[in-house]
């Protein structure tokens, strides 16, 4: 398994996104949804990786830097045929050594409060990601869970 920087232009990962959002918006209402679309990761504070095995694409994730001290971890999806293999927890063990080197002093997620997040909220958890308040531009929401993991 690789991970690569990017490939934000390639078929099979734009397929990915798309899924991944459609599948956000089906879950959450429209103004607790905070996945970002492609564009949306095209940011310049945005670093976008992908996992492969071979050409197969097994998932992604990207690290969003909010400050110079703080990032936040946006777009983790495994490919469904690839589930329970440890995608996730590669990719975040990476964006977690990203951020270390990058001298971020904590990581920060926003994600679901429904079942359907529950396996992420462990994931994380496992990481030692612990459960905190809004950040950056979130606000409270029933529909959202706030974790980060102090680096520093």
């Amino acid at each position: 398994m690789v991970i690569v920087e990017g490939e934000l232009d390639k078929p099979d990962v734009v397929a990915l996104l798309r899924a991944h959002l459609e599948n956000m918006q089906s879950i959450s209402p429209p103004e607790s949804t905070h996945a970002l679309d492609l564009s949306g990761l095209q940011g310049a504070e945005i670093t976008f990786w992908t996992l492969r095995d071979g050409p197969d694409l097994m998932g992604c994730g990207a690290l969003k830097e909010l400050s110079p001290d703080q990032g936040e971890i946006k777009s983790m999806r495994t490919v469904a045929a690839h589930l329970r293999k440890g995608v996730a927890a590669k990719l975040l063990e990476h964006i977690i050594g990203v951020a270390r080197d990058r001298g971020y002093r904590n990581v920060s997620l926003e994600t679901g409060s429904m079942e359907e997040f529950k396996p992420a909220h462990r994931l994380y958890e496992r990481h030692g990601f612990s459960f905190c308040g809004p950040f950056g531009p979130y606000r409270e929401d029933p529909n959202s869970v706030f974790m980060e993991l102090v680096l520093a």
